[in-house]
């Protein structure tokens, strides 16, 4: 600005006014120019610098999201794995409304397979009770304890098939479980009325599910209610085949699991239920895992109705079946 102002002051000395008033105006433009090309870089450079930081909060934004959806993952991939499963007849399913939402405590039984088949269903209801005027299915009451089994193991990670399968019961809170006999077999199987016809579809069922599983762990419950005198009370008892080691030492623990809890829960009660070997029996004889056949008490013995119309009860049966399970997995080697 200073050379121009020098040069200014030569080319005007004298009278020419008209020249001093061009050079002037050429003067007052150029710096008016000089401002307003600054201007319009300074407005260009922040609306590229607000750009690339609205780039940044984008990328940054898309980061985090990515980091939450990697952890969330990671938090719930147990719950998520048992969720995918909720489609009609999946065993989650099957829980009903009110059980459907499993929330994995823990993997203890990750890797372990289990069976579990309630007794009779279908056209057979099993054995039959009284209480009152009501009358008490033996496959009513065997169904919800093994519901609620599956649903206990599937806190810990198992992978559970219900071979007896009812679509609409769910786990049932009343005293008292309506007669029906929707039940099929796994996976849709209509339950032929013949014994040995429902028995063979059922055993033929799990060994099936048992080639398919190979080399894995994997073990089937049986549970069942038994009929005798009105006057006999029974505690719950086990059977296992006779030449099954395997299928005795997971009858033992979930013996040894009741005998615990009732001491807990009873401690002045001498809990005298037994394990013994019954190799006649048709599921027993011919299903190819390990199983234990489980009889919960004498359905027409008023003491032994307790244990089992009460849905507390039948919750209790089921965490103590659980429990022995647990322990025989950890101690498979």
């Amino acid at each position: 600005m200073n050379v121009t102002a020098t040069l200014f002051q030569k080319l005007t000395d004298g009278n020419h006014l008209w020249l001093r008033i061009f050079l002037l105006l050429i003067f007052i433009h150029g710096e008016g120019s000089l401002v307003l090309a600054k201007g319009k870089n300074t407005h260009s450079g922040a609306r590229t610098t607000s750009s690339k930081n609205r780039v940044v909060k984008k990328v940054n934004k898309r980061s985090v999201s990515n980091k939450v959806r990697l952890v969330s993952h990671k938090m719930t991939k147990s719950v998520v794995a048992v969720k995918t499963e909720k489609k009609a007849g999946s065993t989650l399913s099957l829980l009903g409304s009110a059980y459907a939402h499993v929330a994995v405590k823990d993997q203890k039984l990750r890797g372990a397979v289990y069976y579990l088949v309630s007794g009779h269903g279908g056209p057979d209801p099993g054995a039959l009770g009284h209480f009152g005027k009501y009358i008490l299915p033996e496959d009513e009451y065997a169904y919800d304890v093994t519901i609620r089994l599956a649903r206990a193991l599937m806190e810990h990670g198992a992978t559970i098939y219900m071979i007896v399968r009812d679509l609409n019961d769910g786990i049932r809170d009343a005293n008292v479980l309506k007669l029906d006999h929707d039940e099929v077999t796994y996976p849709n199987q209509t339950i032929p009325l013949n014994q040995t016809l429902r028995l063979r579809q059922c055993t033929d069922a799990v060994n099936k599910l048992h080639r398919k599983h190979q080399e894995a762990y994997q073990r089937m419950v049986t549970i069942h209610v038994d009929s005798r005198s009105e006057g006999q009370n029974i505690d719950v008892f086990f059977y296992h085949h006779e030449n099954s080691k395997v299928g005795k030492r997971l009858a033992k623990h979930i013996h040894k699991s009741f005998k615990a809890g009732y001491k807990r829960s009873q401690p002045t009660r001498n809990y005298l239920g037994t394990v013994s070997d019954r190799s006649s029996l048709y599921v027993v004889k011919n299903s190819h895992p390990p199983t234990v056949f489980i009889e919960l008490g004498n359905i027409r013995n008023n003491k032994d109705q307790q244990r089992f119309l009460l849905a507390d009860n039948r919750q209790a049966l089921a965490n103590w079946i659980c429990a022995g399970l647990q322990t025989d997995y950890k101690s498979k080697q």
